[in-house]
């Protein structure tokens, strides 16, 4: 996780001047790791999409039992 963490955007859009600079960004990737980036292996959704799927799906099933 901190390598790709690092890779995508620390080192691909630094230097910073330091890490207060860095905090907003930091933010901004996480929300897009989380909530927007397509996860090949769950049918290219985004994993927030992945997991509301999953409940929606568990709901059901309580109903049903």
């Amino acid at each position: 996780m901190n390598g790709l963490y690092k890779t995508g955007l620390v080192h691909r859009q630094g230097p910073w001047r330091n890490m207060q600079n860095l905090e907003i960004p930091t933010l901004g990737w996480v929300d897009w790791f989380n909530n927007r980036r397509l996860l090949g292996p769950i049918g290219n959704i985004p994993p927030a999409e992945a997991e509301q799927n999953f409940y929606a799906q568990h709901d059901v099933l309580d109903m049903v039992a």
